[in-house]
């Protein structure tokens, strides 16, 4: 009979397939402590992983051998011989990221960096059902591995506005497409052979800043996106947070107002009817008496237009009245600005500013970096990219608790 042990205060049975598991998630943690802290030594694995250090020396001997991890420099000595350290090889493997947009596809082909290899820009076209997109998605995919025929592939992400169902793969709403409760991954993953990964754009570029961008210095950071439409992801403690039903981040879709402007999710005076692209250029319009667009609105802007100066504060307003309240329930160290909006976000600063120190709780503002960071729309492929990559890193089995984890570094 199999002997029994105890697991999280739960008797369990180590027959062959729990070995299996246990195997698997040693092998895990190993992994996922080389990639958020290598170089780094076997020693330091054991340490950070709460493995035996014969253990260690098992499991870094497999991957040496297939070529993931590299052994680079000795270390520092700390009384014997100089370690050996360890780290991930980026160009043993590749990831996939897929942005797609109202309008196009763009399909991205990076390393275990994230760093970009490779991309392609597809327009969708008049048919925007969701067997057209994939069908499209799938010739893309085939030109980029037949560009790159001996990369290994690891792993798909697709980022895209919406409600996102993850565990499903499925999106559940589309703004920019007329989608419901369509079924995603299980088609991307029969078409590609890929594993895939379906996940909001937002938190899909959140994960990305937390892979190389700002965000790898902080556990606690907000993005903040300003374009089509206005979102936020939510980094907390190490993690992203999803919401009980994937729908945590609807920043845009706040109230404000009451009875105020129409959003396009049929509320009223929400804060991207205020703040988004199309908001601006339609109050701007409003403000001269006749039809104008963005860019024109922010060049005359530039050179001294009052009237239109006063709309774009008018959005800097809202927006930092908002990000007043969820400084106040969250804390964040960070807050990130990003999107196509940053274009024209040093006409929203000013009043942006004075909002949210104003209406924040007891200095909240002051202890969050706001920042911003001009993503093109390429860096949301690689935040999609990052989604097969950060299960690649860090099965969701093996992750550690909620409030236990810690952001991925890439070391420069």
């Amino acid at each position: 009979m199999d002997p029994v042990t105890r697991m999280g205060g739960v008797s369990v049975r180590k027959n062959s397939a729990n070995r299996e598991l246990m195997r698997r998630m040693n092998e895990a943690s190993v992994f996922g402590v080389i990639h958020d802290l290598g170089p780094v030594s076997r020693t330091e694995i054991a340490r950070h992983s709460g493995l035996s250090l014969a253990t260690v020396s098992g499991i870094t001997g497999v991957l040496i051998e297939e070529g993931i991890v590299i052994e680079q420099s000795a270390g520092i000595s700390t009384g014997g011989r100089r370690p050996i350290l360890l780290a991930i090889d980026r160009g043993a493997a590749c990831a996939v990221g897929v942005k797609l947009t109202g309008e196009e596809l763009i399909i991205a082909l990076t390393d275990l960096g994230a760093e970009l290899i490779d991309v392609r820009r597809l327009p969708l076209g008049d048919d925007l059902s969701p067997e057209a997109v994939l069908a499209l998605l799938g010739e893309g995919f085939d030109d980029l591995r037949a560009s790159h025929p001996d990369r290994r592939i690891i792993g798909l992400g697709l980022g895209m506005a919406g409600v996102i169902d993850r565990e499903r793969g499925a999106c559940r709403f589309s703004p920019f497409l007329p989608w419901r409760d369509v079924d995603l991954r299980d088609r991307i993953e029969e078409r590609t052979g890929l594993p895939t990964i379906v996940e909001n754009d937002v938190n899909a570029l959140t994960i990305a800043e937390r892979w190389f961008g700002e965000g790898a210095s902080s556990s606690n950071f907000l993005v903040v996106t300003i374009g089509r439409g206005v979102g936020m992801g939510i980094m907390l403690d190490g993690g992203l947070y999803r919401g009980s039903r994937d729908g945590a981040g609807e920043f845009g879709h706040i109230t404000m107002i009451e009875h105020g402007r129409r959003c396009n999710c049929g509320k009223e005076g929400c804060v991207e009817a205020y703040a988004s692209e199309s908001a601006i250029q339609r109050a701007a319009s409003a403000a001269i008496g006749r039809e104008i667009v963005l860019d024109e609105a922010i060049a005359a802007v530039r050179a001294g237009d009052d009237r239109l100066a006063a709309v774009f504060l008018e959005a800097g307003h809202i927006l930092g009245l908002a990000l007043a309240g969820v400084v106040s329930l969250l804390n964040p160290a960070l807050i990130i600005i990003s999107g196509e909006g940053t274009r024209f976000v040093d006409l929203l600063m000013p009043s942006l500013r004075r909002s949210l120190v104003k209406h924040s709780f007891d200095g909240f503002a002051d202890d969050a970096r706001l920042l911003v960071e001009t993503w093109g729309d390429d860096a949301w492929a690689r935040g999609a990219a990052a989604l097969a990559l950060d299960d690649y890193f860090h099965p969701p089995d093996t992750r550690p608790a909620p409030g236990q984890g810690q952001p991925a570094r890439i070391r420069r």
